[in-house]
């Protein structure tokens, strides 16, 4: 009975032994992974799309990357990725399906579906839309443009207006596409009403002389969660801006209520001005399939470049200004001027 009762001592204690080593080796595998976390964190790339013209405004497309400079803070850095304006694209189809814009659906899907037309073949589309009853991806992303455009075509819905929840999430899908170029083209109105709800309060409160200037609209945050998602992937955003929030066409001119859509408006600048892309005034909805296919076409002449920032692991949130320039004279580059490092 003693000589069992020591070989099964002897047995606990090798299989205790055994768990330890595992639960070490484990350990040290966490805390690699870990280490790897880190380390690529701080070796990230800042991730451009740039676009470049002559004086006379047409489009240049046939540049390399020896034909471009990159500054942070004023300090020159070296180029490390580069990709031509002919390498396809990982883009979202952003769709504002909320109330108010019940009254145009046939008009917003016919034009959708000419942009579809407009791309390369190479490029991948997600369709997501979102109203009050929250964000849905139609589709994931693909190739097929008939899967994409039934996507487009059973497009509906009414109530709220969840645009930056839409924006988050087709940040989101688009940090599973890789290295590919990236963007979201996002036809809305702006008026995002969890943010109308903020921007309806301040007004409010203010002075009746303070009215036109007490939204802060670089303080949502909201638009600068989004911003930092944005300019962690590189992503271009292109609002198209429908009339149905435009502040110069409310029926009443009511200075609290275009206070808050002038706030809406500037935001989808922001949007555009802070990822190198655009906003695209939409005055009249039969503009709408030609503006659709004007930013297809300013896709086509990105060109997409990654660069080493001078201290990668610094995130002290602070601005870091950048400009590019290109070594052809008369030549213009246009990209995003920078990035919060967060």
């Amino acid at each position: 009975m003693i000589q069992g009762h020591n070989r099964t001592t002897t047995a606990c204690k090798l299989l205790l032994s055994g768990l330890a080593v595992a639960l070490i080796v484990i350990s040290l595998g966490a805390s690699a992974e870990a280490q790897d976390d880190v380390i690529r964190t701080e070796t990230s790339l800042v991730q451009l799309n740039v676009g470049v013209v002559d004086r006379q405004g047409h489009a240049i497309t046939s540049l390399s990357q020896n034909d471009f400079v990159v500054y942070e803070d004023n300090v020159r850095r070296p180029i490390v990725a580069f990709e031509p304006t002919e390498a396809p694209f990982s883009l979202v189809m952003l769709l504002d399906m909320s109330g108010s814009t019940a009254t145009f659906r046939q008009q917003i899907q016919q034009a959708a579906l000419r942009f579809l037309d407009a791309l390369g073949p190479e490029d991948r589309v997600a369709v997501v839309s979102f109203n009050g009853k929250g964000v849905h991806e139609l589709v994931g992303f693909g190739t097929d443009r008939r899967k994409t455009a039934y996507a487009i075509s059973i497009a509906t819905g009414s109530g709220d207006t969840m645009l930056y929840d839409g924006l988050k999430y087709s940040l989101k899908r688009l940090a599973g596409e890789g290295k590919r170029r990236k963007a979201i083209v996002a036809l809305t109105d702006g008026l995002d009403t969890e943010v109308r709800k903020n921007d309806r309060a301040v007004v409010a409160k203010a002075a009746e002389a303070d009215v036109t200037t007490a939204i802060k609209p670089e303080a949502s945050s909201a638009l600068n969660s989004v911003l930092a998602d944005a300019d962690r992937q590189g992503v271009t955003i292109f609002p198209l801006a429908l009339p149905s929030g435009d502040p110069k066409r409310l029926p009443l001119p009511d200075p609290l209520i275009i206070a808050q859509y002038a706030a809406a408006r500037t935001r989808l600048q922001m949007l555009a001005d802070r990822t190198g892309g655009q906003v695209s005034e939409i005055r009249r909805l039969d503009q709408l399939a030609k503006l659709y296919a004007e930013v297809a076409a300013s896709l086509r002449t990105l060109y997409s470049i990654a660069y080493q920032p001078p201290n990668p692991g610094a995130r002290d949130g602070k601005w870091r200004a950048i400009r590019i320039e290109v070594e052809k004279n008369d030549l213009i580059a246009r990209t995003k001027p920078g990035y919060y490092a967060r």
